[in-house]
C-alpha cells in the first residue's frame, strides 16, 4: 500500500471527527482509535523493507517545473519515529477516552488530535524541504488548537498563543534555513540534500543556514533561551500534555536536528550554536523542576531537560552521540508519557496536582503509585530502566569530548550536576505524592481510575523494564535508525546493563548519592525558596513578554503615523504608495508605447463613456451624503465598463462584469443600510470660513491625484493595448487553448487550467474572507438611528378567516406580493441558467464564477423582496456548506491527477457515448470550475445572510444598564412582534447566525 496512506489517514479521520456529534464521545474515540491503529498496520507493513536498509519513497507531482513535487520518504529512522507517533497516539487516545469529561466537546478534541497526527507524521516522512516545513507550521496550528482546547480557560489561551508564536516564528526561520539550503545545494529534495553535506558545509551560506535552521528546531523543542513556553502550554488537558509534549511536537525539533545531522553537524560552529543551547536546557531545566509545585510543571521543566540531554549530544559532532541520542529519543517518550498519565490520573481523581495538597495516595491508588514509581525511576536512570542505559551513554560521551580544559573537565561536571537535579526532582515527584501521611482536604476523595485509563500507563512502564533490563530487544530497530542516519559504517556501540566498574558507572553513583543528598537538604518546598529566585534570571517569558510590549509600541506608533480613521486619508495614503511604486518600473526610460494602429472613435462609444464617466463623477460627489444616489451612479459607471468589454468582443468579462456589479451594488447596500445617517449643514455660517477653506483645499488635492492617478492607468492602458498580439504570453494562450486544454473559451480555460493553481489560492481567500466578514459581523451592532424598521418589513396579518399560517409561509404584502410571487418563480430558473453557463464555460461565454453570481442574485433577490424571515423560512441554504463543499471539488480535482501519476492540478478528459444524449465529453476542469461555482454561492450568501441578520438582531436588541431605549424603533404590529419572537428560535439557515456567547473563564 502507498506511503501516502499514513498521511491521509489521520487528516481524513480529523474530517470526519469534526462531523460527528458532540455527545458521541464513544463513536469519536472509537474513529479515532481506528485511524492510530490502521496507521500502526501500515507502519509494520513496511518494516521488513525497511529492516534490509531500503528507502521507501512515494511522490507526486505538483510542481515539476520548478522542483517542488508532493514526496514522502521513510528510511529507518523516519520509520522509527512514524512508530513513535503512531503507538503513543493509539495509547494517548485510550487515555483520553476515560479523561476527558462528559460535558467536554469529545469529537472536537479527537479532530484536532488527529489532524495533529497528520501533521506529525508529514514531518516525519516529508521527501521535500519546503514539504516539511509546510507540515512543521501545521504542527504549530493544530497544537495551538489542542492547547487552547478548553478555551474558556484564561491559561489555556495565553499558554497556545505563546506557544503559537514561538514556534510559528521559528518556523519562518526554518522556512528562510531550507530555502538557502535548497540554493545551496540546487535542489529541495530530501535525498540530495543528504548527500551533499561536504558542500553545504564548505559553502559561504553554510552558517547563516545553520543559524535559522537552529532557530526552528530549538523553538519547536523548547530549548534555551525558548524554553518558556513550554510550562505554559501545560494548561492543555493532560492527553496533550502526554503527546504533544513528550512523544511528537517537542521531538521535532531533536527530530530535525538528527535528520540533517549529516549535512551540518561536524563544525566547530554546530558544536558551540547547538551543544551550549543543549547544555544550558540540560541543567536549568532539571533545576527548576526542583522547585515547581505543580505535578505537571515538575514534567514540563523535566522534559526541557531531557530535550536538552538529546540536543547537547547531537551537538557533540560524535557518531556514538548521535546514536545515544536516537536512543534517548524513544526512552524519554515511554517514561515521561507515562508520567505525565500518572500526574493526569492524580488530578481526574483528586481534583488537583499541587504537591502541597498531595500526600499518602499509596494506600488509595496504589496501582496508579506503583506505575509512577516505575516512570520516575527511568527518569532518574536508576538501574534495571531504560533510562539508565541512554544515560550512561550520556555519561560516556561527555566523558570523550576533546578540546580545551573547559570542555573536558566542564562537561562531565555538568553531567553529574544534571543526574543530580534529575534524581532531586524525581524523588520528590513520587515521594511527596504517594508516600507520608495521607492528605486530608482534597477536593476529591482519592480513588483508582478506570482499569482501561491504567491500560497504556501500565503498557509504558513495561516497556521501560523490559527495554532496562533486556537491551537486546531494542537494539535491532536502534541499529536501522542509526545506519539510516550514518550509513552503513556506523560505530560499534553495545547496550548492556553492566559494563564493569568505569567513569559513567561512578558518574552515575555519584549522581544519584548527590540527589538524595539534595532532596534530604531542601526537605519541604519552603525550605528551598531562597534559590527559587535564581531562575527568574533565566526567565525567557519575561523577555517574550518586553518583546511583545515593544512589538505592540512600535505597531501603535507606525498606525498613528499611516493610519487614520478617516478611510479618506487611509486611501490617500495607499494611493500616493502605489502611484510611486508604479513609477519604479519608468525610471529607466519608461513603457514605450505599442504600434498598433488606433481605431476611430465610434460617437455611440463616446456618448457611453461620456455617460459612464459623468456617473463616476457624481458618485463621487455624491458619496458623502446621498449614499443611494452614489450607489446608483456607481452601477452606472460599472454598466458602461460592462457594455465596453462587449464593445471590443469579450463577452465573457462583460457577463462576468455585469452579474458583478448587480451583486456588489446589493452588498453594498445592505452595507451602507446600517451606518447612521450624515445630513449638510443647513447654515454655511455655522461652519468657520478655516474650516471651509481647510475642506475646498483638501478636496482640490484629492481631485488632483485622482486625475494624475487615473491618467496614468489610462496611460498604461494605451501602451499595452497598443501593442501586436503576439508580443507577451497571450499568444500562447491563444494558440494552446484549444488543443492542450480542450476549450475554446481562452478567458476560463486560462483560470480553471493553465492559472488552476492561481485560482484554487484566490477561491479559498474568497471563502476566508466570507467567513471573516461572518464573523466579524456577528458582533456587530447597528447605530441606534438606523435601527428603524422598514415599512417593506412590516408583516401585516393574513385576512383568511378561520386560519393562521405560519409566520414563515407568509408572502410579502402589499406592493412587495407580487414581486414576492415572481422571485419564488425566478430561484429554480435562476439555478437552471447558472448550470447552464457552468456546462458551457469551457467553450462559450460563462463559467463557474459566472454561475454562482447569479444563483447568488436569485437569491438576494429573495432577502431584498420578502424579508431575511420570508426568506429563510422558504430557502434552505447553508452557505459554510456550499464553501467547504466548493472547496473540496476544487481540490479534489487538483489531487484526481495524482491517480495517474500527473502533476497537481493536471486536466483529464474522458469520452463516452450515451445511448440518448451520444457523445459526452467529461473533465477534471468542470470538476474544478464545479467548486469555483459551489464556492462563490457560499460566499456570496454567506456575507448576504451576515448583513440580513442585522436587521432582526437590532430589533430585539435589549437595553442594558448602560444604553438608552431603543426609542427610534417603531413599534411593531402584533403580527411582527409574533414572528420576531419566532425568530428567536433556530431554524435551518440562521441557527449559526446567533451572536457567540462571551467565554466565561473557568
Amino acid at each position: 500500500m502507498s506511503l501516502a496512506w499514513l498521511v491521509i489517514l489521520p487528516f481524513a479521520g480529523s474530517l470526519c471527527a469534526a462531523f460527528v456529534p458532540s455527545h458521541a464521545r464513544n463513536a469519536a474515540a472509537w474513529l479515532a482509535g481506528t485511524v492510530a491503529v490502521a496507521c500502526i498496520a501500515l507502519g509494520i507493513q513496511f518494516y521488513p523493507q525497511i529492516a534490509e536498509g531500503e528507502v521507501v519513497r512515494a511522490t507526486f507531482q505538483w510542481a515539476p517545473a520548478v522542483g517542488l513535487d508532493f514526496k514522502l520518504r521513510m528510511d529507518g529512522f523516519a520509520w522509527l519515529f512514524a512508530m513513535l507517533v503512531t503507538v503513543m497516539g493509539a495509547l494517548v487516545i485510550l487515555y483520553a477516552r476515560y479523561y476527558m469529561a462528559a460535558q467536554d466537546p469529545v469529537p472536537r478534541f479527537f479532530s484536532f488530535f488527529l489532524a495533529f497526527m497528520g501533521a506529525m507524521l508529514g514531518v516525519v516522512l516529508s521527501g521535500n524541504l519546503i514539504q516539511l516545513v509546510v507540515f512543521w507550521e501545521l504542527t504549530s496550528l493544530t497544537s495551538f488548537m489542542l492547547i487552547a482546547y478548553w478555551y474558556h480557560r484564561s491559561d489555556a489561551r495565553r499558554g497556545a498563543r505563546m506557544a503559537l508564536t514561538v514556534t510559528a516564528t521559528g518556523g519562518l526561520c526554518l522556512l528562510a534555513g531550507m530555502l538557502i539550503l535548497g540554493r545551496i545545494v540546487g535542489s529541495y529534495d530530501l535525498d540530495v540534500v543528504l548527500a551533499s553535506g561536504n558542500l553545504v558545509r564548505a559553502h559561504s551560506w553554510y552558517l547563516p543556514a545553520l543559524i535559522l535552521i537552529a532557530l526552528g528546531a530549538l523553538t519547536k523543542s523548547a530549548q534555551f533561551p525558548f524554553h518558556f513556553w513550554l510550562p505554559h502550554a501545560m494548561a492543555a488537558p493532560t492527553p496533550v500534555s502526554v503527546y504533544l509534549h513528550s512523544a511528537t511536537m517537542v521531538k521535532a525539533g531533536v527530530f530535525l536536528l538528527v535528520r540533517l545531522w549529516p549535512v551540518l553537524a561536524g563544525t566547530e560552529a554546530w558544536f558551540w550554536i547547538i551543544g551550549s543551547a543543549g547544555l544550558f536546557s540540560l541543567v536549568l531545566g532539571a533545576y527548576a523542576a526542583i522547585f515547581q509545585q505543580d505535578m505537571k510543571g515538575v514534567l514540563a521543566y523535566s522534559t526541557i531537560s531531557h530535550l536538552g540531554l538529546i540536543t547537547l549530544l547531537l551537538g557533540l559532532n560524535s557518531t556514538l552521540a548521535l546514536i545515544a541520542a536516537i536512543f534517548h529519543i524513544m526512552n524519554h517518550a515511554t517514561f515521561k508519557a507515562s508520567l505525565f498519565m500518572a500526574a493526569g490520573m492524580v488530578d481526574h481523581e483528586t481534583g488537583t496536582r499541587d504537591l502541597s495538597r498531595l500526600s499518602g495516595l499509596y494506600r488509595a491508588m496504589p496501582i496508579t503509585a506503583t506505575l509512577a514509581v516505575v516512570g520516575a525511576a527511568s527518569m532518574a536512570g536508576v538501574p534495571l530502566f531504560n533510562g539508565f542505559l541512554s544515560k550512561e551513554m550520556f555519561f560516556a560521551e561527555t566523558t570523550f569530548v576533546s578540546g580545551n580544559v573547559i570542555t573536558r573537565i566542564g562537561l562531565p561536571t555538568m553531567a553529574v550536576i544534571w543526574g543530580t537535579f534529575s534524581v532531586a526532582y524525581s524523588l520528590r515527584f513520587i515521594l511527596q505524592v504517594f508516600f507520608g501521611p495521607a492528605a486530608k482536604d482534597l477536593p476529591k476523595k482519592p480513588h483508582e481510575p478506570p482499569r482501561w485509563m491504567l491500560l497504556p500507563s501500565g503498557l509504558l512502564v513495561t516497556a521501560c523494564l523490559v527495554v532496562g533490563m533486556f537491551p537486546a530487544t531494542i537494539e535491532p530497530y536502534l541499529d536501522i535508525a542509526s545506519r539510516s542516519v550514518l550509513g552503513p559504517g556506523i560505530p560499534f556501540h553495545s547496550l548492556a546493563v553492566w559494563h564493569g566498574l568505569n567513569l559513567p558507572l561512578i558518574m552515575s553513583l555519584l549522581a544519584m548519592a548527590g540527589g538524595v543528598a539534595l532532596y534530604r537538604a531542601l526537605g519541604k518546598y519552603q525550605q528551598g525558596t531562597a534559590v527559587v529566585p535564581l531562575i527568574n534570571r533565566f526567565d525567557g517569558q519575561s523577555i517574550f513578554q518586553f518583546l511583545l510590549k515593544k512589538l505592540e509600541s512600535f505597531a501603535g506608533t507606525l498606525t498613528r503615523c499611516l493610519s487614520t480613521e478617516r478611510l479618506q486619508v487611509q486611501l490617500l495614503l495607499l494611493i500616493c504608495a502605489v502611484f510611486a511604486s508604479a513609477l519604479i518600473p519608468f525610471s529607466n526610460g519608461g513603457l514605450p508605447a505599442g504600434n498598433q494602429p488606433v481605431a476611430p472613435v465610434h460617437p455611440a462609444f463616446a456618448l457611453m463613456w461620456l455617460v459612464g464617466g459623468a456617473c463616476a463623477i457624481g458618485a463621487a460627489t455624491q458619496a458623502k451624503y446621498h449614499r443611494l444616489a452614489a450607489l446608483s451612479l456607481s452601477g452606472g459607471a460599472g454598466l458602461a465598463t460592462c457594455m465596453t468589454f462587449a464593445w471590443f468582443s469579450s463577452p465573457d468579462l462583460a457577463l462576468t462584469q455585469l452579474i458583478v456589479e448587480v451583486v456588489t451594488l446589493v452588498l453594498l447596500l445592505l452595507g451602507l443600510r446600517w451606518l447612521p445617517p450624515r445630513y449638510k449643514s443647513v447654515d454655511d455660517k455655522v461652519v468657520p470660513l478655516q474650516t471651509r477653506l481647510r475642506a475646498r483645499t483638501r478636496r482640490l488635492r484629492d481631485m488632483a491625484l485622482a486625475l494624475v492617478a487615473g491618467a496614468s492607468l489610462s496611460a498604461l492602458s494605451y501602451a499595452v493595448l497598443t501593442r501586436q498580439a503576439g508580443e507577451g504570453i497571450s499568444n500562447f494562450f491563444l494558440e494552446n487553448s484549444l488543443p492542450l486544454a480542450g476549450g475554446s473559451n481562452v478567458v476560463n480555460v486560462i483560470l480553471v487550467d493553465f492559472r488552476g493553481f492561481d485560482t484554487l489560492g484566490e477561491i479559498t481567500v474568497l471563502g476566508i474572507v466570507a467567513l471573516t466578514v461572518f464573523a466579524l459581523l456577528r458582533r456587530f451592532r447597528p447605530a441606534p438611528e438606523s435601527m428603524g424598521l422598514p415599512v417593506q418589513q412590516q408583516v401585516q396579518d393574513a385576512q383568511i378567516p378561520g386560519w393562521t399560517p405560519d409566520p414563515r409561509a407568509l408572502l410579502p404584502e402589499g406592493p412587495m406580493m407580487l414581486p414576492g410571487v415572481l422571485v419564488q418563480l425566478l430561484l429554480p430558473i435562476s439555478g437552471m441558467v447558472a448550470v447552464f453557463f457552468l456546462l458551457r464555460g469551457h467553450n462559450e461565454p460563462g463559467g463557474g464564477f459566472v454561475g454562482g453570481l447569479i444563483v447568488a442574485t436569485a437569491v438576494i433577490l429573495q432577502y431584498l423582496v420578502g424579508g431575511t424571515a420570508w426568506a429563510e423560512s422558504r430557502t434552505r441554504i447553508f452557505p459554510q456548506y456550499w464553501i467547504s463543499a466548493g472547496l473540496l471539488c476544487a481540490a479534489g480535482a487538483g489531487l484526481s491527477a495524482w491517480l495517474v501519476s500527473r502533476p497537481f492540478l493536471s486536466a483529464m478528459a474522458w469520452h463516452a457515448r450515451l445511448p440518448v444524449i451520444g457523445e459526452v465529453h467529461l473533465s477534471t476542469v468542470l470538476l474544478f470550475d464545479l467548486g469555483v461555482f459551489l464556492l462563490v454561492i457560499g460566499a456570496t450568501v454567506l456575507i448576504l445572510v451576515a448583513l440580513a441578520h442585522q436587521s432582526r438582531r437590532g430589533h430585539r436588541k435589549p437595553a442594558t444598564a448602560h444604553e438608552e431605549p431603543e426609542a427610534a424603533v417603531p413599534a411593531a404590529t402584533p403580527r411582527v412582534a409574533e414572528i420576531t419572537a419566532d425568530l428567536a428560535q433556530p431554524h435551518p439557515i440562521s441557527h449559526a447566525w446567533a451572536p457567540a456567547p462571551a467565554p466565561k473563564e473557568g
